[in-house]
């Protein structure tokens, strides 16, 4: 027994952080956020309730949400060990993010990365969203819009399940 103790934290220090800790891989992370899929009810500050749709495309290769009410749609997909999103705007850009993912797996904490039809980078563009698993039937988005290089909008949005 004082082997295998010994044995684990040799491990654990030439390892770093314990196997059983780490953050989840994409794939596992991707395959979290399709358990999305489904039809959602999305309610803000302020804001009178929406539908929204998430929907797995291409083969099961893309997660596709859609807030029809806003023209607006957000893609998942994986790039081999990422996971990014690109959010078709309002805004008429279309920023990328790529995730990092919280050790349990329910916080997805997506950061700029680029964006297609943005001409100076002080222009408007969604810089980052954070979205957070409650339970199967419930999650939150935070969204942050930039405009000059500083926070100029910031959205918190709640989204249950339809039955």
């Amino acid at each position: 027994m004082k082997i295998r103790s010994l044995l684990i934290g040799i491990l654990t220090l030439v390892i770093g952080t314990p196997v059983w800790c780490a953050a989840p891989s994409a794939t596992n992370a991707f395959a979290t956020l399709t358990s999305l899929a489904g039809e959602w009810q999305l309610t803000g500050a302020g804001e009178k309730p929406q539908p929204v749709s998430w929907k797995l495309i291409s083969d099961g290769s893309a997660l596709m949400e859609a807030l029809p009410s806003e023209n607006m749609v957000t893609m998942y997909h994986l790039d081999n060990d990422r996971l990014l999103l690109t959010h078709y705007c309002s805004a008429k850009n279309q920023p990328r993010m790529q995730a990092s993912v919280s050790e349990d797996g329910k916080t997805f904490t997506f950061d700029f990365l680029d964006a297609t039809n943005l001409a100076n980078p002080a222009d408007g563009h969604m810089r980052k969203m954070v979205l957070v698993i409650q339970d199967k039937d419930h999650f939150t988005e935070e969204w942050f819009f930039s405009q000059r290089g500083k926070d100029a909008e910031h959205g918190v949005f709640h989204l249950t399940r339809k039955k």
